[in-house]
């Protein structure tokens, strides 16, 4: 099985291009744009959904209001968030990993100690 967490994390060629002058807001702006899409085309998705529903007489928008999930549907959901907020916060762990991965950063805390002069 295909764990989509782990997709979520691949990563594009080349490198990241950065518009903003602090790295931070950069990342804040990044994280808050793939949200912002996410819910645009949800929102859209579910509209449609809703009305085509609605207009054959299949399903009223209260019955939705009023609906809850079984736990195994409650658990799917789960998932899916999860799933959801790995790809929104993939920016991040991919910054994460670099700076991990830099040789600079591969010290052990002993040797980080020792430099700061703390025993």
């Amino acid at each position: 099985m295909i764990n989509d967490i782990l997709l979520s994390n691949n990563k594009s060629k080349g490198k990241r291009p950065y518009f903003m002058e602090d790295p931070a807001v950069e990342r804040v702006m990044n994280i808050t744009m793939a949200v912002a899409t996410e819910l645009a085309v949800t929102h859209e998705r579910l509209d449609t959904i809703e009305r085509l529903l609605e207009k054959k007489g299949l399903i009223l928008r209260e019955e939705i209001e009023k609906f809850e999930p079984t736990p195994e549907q409650a658990e799917q959901r789960q998932h899916w968030h999860a799933t959801y907020i790995a790809r929104i916060l993939r920016i991040v762990q991919q910054e994460l990993e670099a700076l991990q991965q830099a040789p600079e950063n591969n010290r052990d805390l002993e040797e980080i100690a020792e430099e700061l002069g703390v025993s």
